[in-house]
């Protein structure tokens, strides 16, 4: 009997969007290794069938400053979205957002180290929770420098503080810079160029997609080309500058930005919840 219990299927459904039972045999064909029945699930087609947007584990809100050329995205973290948007929070988050700029501070835990009005912020937080009622955490932070940043942040709910947050190093137009802002903001990349994606992974996605071919029974001498052309669909959903735009479908974000005489140095995303 596979290794596994109830809390692994429950996991990578979760992780997954796959079925229970499909699970469960992805599990048993791994022995019960999660990300060799991750990897099971994929090749077989059946990742993300039943997926659908599920409600973050934390609520919280993102908040970002640009001074001259150097740009601040902090994640601050509470348990429920009503909390959330109320006043205290908010004053809380702008406090912390305060603290990182003044510090410089390179990541959370630099900058929860640091001493504000005699304590540490951590101390600080942990006070809050007192006050406000619950857990209070900085989960992430980021910093962008370059000869000019923008930031834009993104509210999912209407009614809620913003969720997402950009950070964009840029030379040139500004109007455009802001457009792939907005598109970062929607479309999640995870690096700027190609190159800069491990080439482990790459192997892997390789891999992966030729044994996917090979479960889907594609040709012996037509595998190298199916192979590269879904390596080269990673990149696409996954590199920016190979990202269809979100304004214009027919274009790259590397299109767009040399049309516009701009250039994209560095980029940070942070969503609230992930």
């Amino acid at each position: 009997m596979a290794n596994y219990t109830a809390a692994d299927i429950k996991a990578l459904r979760e992780a997954t969007g796959a079925g229970m039972m499909d699970v469960k045999r992805a599990l048993d064909e791994a022995n019960g290794d999660a990300a060799a029945a991750t990897e099971i699930l994929r090749i077989k087609g059946l990742k993300g069938v039943t997926k659908r947007e599920g409600r973050s584990a934390s609520n919280g809100l993102v908040a970002a400053k640009v001074e001259g050329g150097a740009g601040t995205l902090v994640e601050v973290n509470c348990e429920t979205d009503f909390v959330a948007k109320g006043e205290k929070f908010i004053a809380l988050a702008d406090r912390v957002l305060e603290q990182a700029v003044t510090t410089g501070a390179a990541d959370a835990a630099a900058l929860l180290a640091s001493d504000l009005d005699g304590k540490p912020v951590q101390v600080m937080l942990d006070e809050a929770n007192a006050t406000i009622g619950e857990k209070i955490e900085v989960r992430h932070l980021a910093r962008v420098e370059g000869p000019q940043v923008i930031s834009y942040l993104h509210k999912t709910s209407p009614d809620l503080p913003p969720q997402i947050g950009v950070l964009l190093a840029y030379e040139g137009d500004a109007a455009i810079a802001k457009d792939v802002a907005m598109h970062i903001a929607a479309f999640s990349p995870t690096v700027m160029t190609r190159d800069e994606v491990d080439a482990a992974v790459v192997e892997n996605e390789r891999r992966i997609a030729l044994e996917t071919a090979k479960e889907e029974g594609k040709p012996e001498a037509a595998l190298p080309k199916i192979v590269e052309g879904r390596v080269n669909g990673f990149f696409a959903e996954n590199v920016l500058l190979e990202q269809k735009f979100a304004k214009d479908q027919k274009k790259t974000v590397k299109a767009v930005l040399a049309e516009g005489g701009t250039t994209a140095l560095a980029f940070a995303r942070i969503r609230v919840g992930h």
